[in-house]
C-alpha cells in the first residue's frame, strides 16, 4: 500500500514538474530575437503572442537594449488585448522604473486611456450602454492622468487627444449631476436637487449641463421659497441661454415641476443629507 501511495506521489510530482516546465520556452533566444518576435506579433494583431514574447525578454533580458521599449510595447499589448488593468499596471511600472524616460508622456496617455475605457468594459464595445448612466468610477483617474500630462509634457503629440478627452470627462461628470439631481426632483428632495444644480454651475462652468442646471436650480429655489435665488438662477439662464426651453414665447420662465405635488419633509430631510 505504501508502495502504491509512493508511486502515486512520485507520478504527480512528474506531470507538476512536466506542466511547469511546458510553460517555459525550450531554450532561451537571443534578446534580439524576443524582441522581434514580439513586434511581427504586434503588426499581425497577435497580441497574447507580444505578451509572451516581451514577458520572456523581461525575464531573461531586463536590463538589455530593448527593456524600456519592451515595457513600452506591452502597455500597448496589454491595452489592445482589452487587459485595461493590466495596461495601467505596466503604465504605472514603466513611470517608476523610468522616471527622466523622454517616452513618458507616452505611458501617462496609455494610463490615462487605460482608466477612461475601464468603466464601460468589453459591454459597451457590442451592446447599447448609456454612458452617462454609468457610475464615474476611473474617470476621474483618467481626468487626473491626462491633467499630468498636459502639465508635464505640455508640447506632447498626445497632448491634442488628452485635451478632448478631458473636456469629455467633464461632460460626462456633470450630466451624471444632473440625472441624480432629476432622480431627486421626483422623489420630492428638492434641498438635494438644488444642491447638485448649483454644483454643476460652480464645478462645470463649461459644460452643456449648466442650462439644465440653471434651470433646476431655478425650478427648485421657487418650490422651496428661495425668492431671490431662484431670480439670479433665471437672470443667469436669460443672459446665457435666451433660447433655452424654460422661457415661453413671451419670454417668461415657466417651471416644469408639477403645481399640484407636495412635498414630504422625510424625503427632503433624508435625500438633502444624501446630496451633501
Amino acid at each position: 500500500m505504501r508502495s502504491v501511495v509512493r508511486l502515486l506521489l512520485l507520478t504527480t510530482l512528474a506531470l507538476v514538474i512536466s506542466g511547469c516546465a511546458s510553460n517555459r520556452p525550450e531554450e532561451v533566444l537571443p534578446e534580439e530575437t524576443y524582441y522581434k518576435n514580439a513586434r511581427q506579433a504586434m503588426n499581425a494583431g497577435n497580441f497574447t503572442r507580444a505578451e509572451q514574447n516581451l514577458g520572456y525578454l523581461e525575464t531573461y533580458y531586463p536590463f538589455g537594449r530593448y527593456a524600456e521599449q519592451a515595457q513600452l510595447d506591452l502597455i500597448y499589448a496589454r491595452y489592445q488585448n482589452l487587459d485595461l488593468e493590466g495596461a495601467r499596471s505596466a503604465a504605472d511600472r514603466f513611470l517608476r522604473l523610468n522616471p527622466q524616460s523622454e517616452h513618458g508622456d507616452y505611458a501617462l496617455y496609455m494610463r490615462g486611456l487605460a482608466s477612461y475605457n475601464l468603466d464601460l468594459g468589453l459591454a459597451s464595445r457590442y451592446l447599447p450602454v448609456d454612458v452617462d448612466a454609468r457610475e464615474p468610477g476611473e474617470q476621474r483617474q483618467a481626468f487626473q492622468d491626462f491633467s499630468q500630462l498636459l502639465s508635464r509634457y505640455p508640447d506632447s503629440q498626445y497632448a491634442p487627444d488628452a485635451r478632448q478627452r478631458m473636456i469629455s470627462i467633464r461632460n460626462r461628470l456633470a450630466a451624471l449631476e444632473i440625472r441624480a439631481a432629476r432622480y431627486y426632483i421626483k422623489r420630492q428632495a428638492y434641498v438635494a436637487a438644488n444642491k447638485r444644480a448649483a454644483y454643476v454651475i460652480e464645478n462645470y462652468p463649461r459644460t452643456p449641463s449648466v442650462e439644465e442646471a440653471l434651470i433646476i436650480l431655478a425650478e427648485t429655489s421657487q418650490r422651496l421659497d428661495l425668492d431671490k435665488p431662484a431670480k439670479d438662477a433665471i437672470a443667469l439662464l436669460r443672459v446665457n441661454f435666451p433660447n433655452s426651453r424654460a422661457f415661453d414665447q413671451e419670454g417668461k420662465f415657466r417651471s416644469s415641476l408639477p403645481k399640484n405635488e407636495r412635498r414630504s419633509l422625510l424625503s427632503v430631510v433624508t435625500f438633502g443629507m444624501l446630496g451633501d
